[in-house]
């Protein structure tokens, strides 16, 4: 079969080797989704209440290439919420010596 379709049989090895590779390491992308969604709720908490900089500016600066699907800012409790990938992160400002800080999902708000 090798000498006969070489690009299909190559495929197939290269399609097993990612399967392979997928499941090796399959922890790591199940943690994923959550690092979009907390980065840019942490970093958009940090520019916006512990800098103080104006909110078009943080959410410029938190952009990124993968995209948000939902992103709300609470400025009366200073809290953050990011959703993407399926998953959804809060970050609330604590203080001026603490800053900002992910909740952990007991404390995060029900998803509307």
């Amino acid at each position: 079969m090798i000498r006969r379709r070489p690009f299909t049989s190559l495929a197939l090895l290269g399609m097993l080797v990612l399967a392979a590779l997928a499941w090796q390491n399959r922890s790591h992308l199940q943690a994923f989704p959550g690092i979009i969604g907390g980065y840019s709720a942490k970093e958009y908490c940090s520019c916006r209440y512990v800098t103080n900089n104006p909110a078009e500016y943080c959410t410029a600066y938190v952009e990124q290439y993968l995209p948000l699907s939902g992103f709300f800012d609470e400025p009366a409790h200073k809290r953050v919420t990011a959703r993407g990938l399926g998953s959804s992160q809060t970050a609330q400002w604590l203080s001026p010596r603490q800053g900002c800080q992910l909740l952990p999902q007991t404390q995060r708000l029900p998803e509307s």
